[in-house]
């Protein structure tokens, strides 16, 4: 299993009247997450694109449980608990500045050869950097 965590804090333009950040934008934080869980083993999106794999989501499930207000800090922790294949799967844990748990949520990407256009299996450097995590 590999984890991460990071940390961004909910700006005005993210809210609604209430003060409380927009349901669409929990999204865009899990995002952030897994840009940063990947930034972690010292591998980018870009450089993906770059060798020719991109890395749409097929699927977002998302759980409010309390909202996240204006110019909180939220603890973002990305979790994969098996190595990917062709799709890999991420499950998401948001906690405000409390430690409370306001948000779950999973996304299901796959990896796919920009060539092509097809499903493809991830780098071997991907592999290679999580296989530790997994054994």
């Amino acid at each position: 299993m590999f984890e991460h965590t990071t940390k961004i804090r909910v700006r005005y333009g993210e809210t609604d009247q209430m003060g409380y950040m927009y349901y669409g934008n929990y999204a865009e934080f899990y995002e952030v997450g897994r840009v940063e869980m990947l930034r972690s083993l010292g591998l980018t999106y870009k450089g993906m694109e770059e060798s020719g794999i991109m890395m749409p989501v097929l699927e977002l499930q998302c759980k409010y449980l309390k909202p996240a207000l204006y110019d909180e800090e939220i603890s973002i922790r990305v979790i994969m608990d098996k190595l990917p294949g062709i799709r890999i799967h991420f499950r998401y844990e948001l906690t405000n500045p409390k430690g409370e748990l306001i948000n779950t949520g999973e996304t299901l990407l796959v990896f796919i050869n920009m060539k092509t256009n097809r499903p493809c299996l991830p780098p071997q450097d991907f592999t290679d950097r999580l296989m530790p995590f997994f054994k």
